[in-house]
């Protein structure tokens, strides 16, 4: 514990109980950074250019009264960076495997990308297969059957997503994070301090509401 300018304690403890590493990977334009913007940031723009080697945002969960700090990996797609990114993927807890419903080359990458999980991470990684832009349904080449079938070929659970119209976003982190925690040894999923220690409650971004006191004075 170090001293600050003022005299006071700084104390070196994590401001977060668990800290997760997430990457968001798939071909390039499926709309991986769009995806990271609206789930961190809530924030949306078409005029994204493709992502240069890597880049990451930070953002808070809390579940059960734990803060989980998620620190979420968006990669470029192209081949040239490729060595780059799947350096990143050591120690990465989850990933959202990306391809775009109205790009049938983005979906057919997905067999690749997914032996890449496989060859670079660790064996107990999580995976989240995301069909995205399925605001554009006019301009669908993949339907939902294919890639719910695709994601049980391969062992993965599914979802659709729109960035644009933040369709799916939260429930798909969100999703990730849970089956991450129903991995670890010590879940998150019981609540120790709860009457019968098996409560389950859902993460959301706010801490919970401090206890109500029954005190009337």
């Amino acid at each position: 514990m170090a001293a600050t300018q003022d005299g006071k304690q700084e104390t070196s403890e994590p401001n977060f109980d668990y800290m997760f590493k997430l990457l968001i990977i798939g071909n390039s334009s499926v709309g991986k950074t769009s995806l990271l913007f609206r789930f961190a940031d809530d924030a949306f723009t078409p005029a994204f250019v493709s992502t240069v080697g890597i880049d990451f945002k930070i953002k808070t969960l809390y579940k059960n009264n734990k803060r989980i700090k998620l620190q979420i990996w968006d990669t470029a797609g192209q081949e040239r960076y490729r060595t780059i990114t799947t350096a990143y993927y050591r120690g990465a807890m989850g990933f959202i495997l990306m391809y775009d419903i109205t790009n049938e080359e983005s979906f057919a990458a997905v067999q690749d990308w997914s032996t890449q999980i496989k060859t670079y991470s660790w064996e107990n990684a999580q995976v989240i297969l995301v069909g995205n832009k399925c605001d554009m349904e006019e301009e669908r080449i993949v339907s939902v059957d294919s890639g719910r079938l695709l994601a049980e070929q391969l062992g993965f659970e599914f979802y659709e997503t729109s960035a644009k119209d933040n369709i799916n976003i939260t429930q798909t982190f969100q999703r990730l994070v849970d089956i991450i925690c129903d991995k670890m040894p010590d879940t998150l999923d019981s609540d120790p301090a709860g009457p019968t220690g098996s409560a389950t409650t859902k993460l959301t971004d706010q801490p919970a509401p401090p206890p109500q006191s029954d005190c009337s004075c």
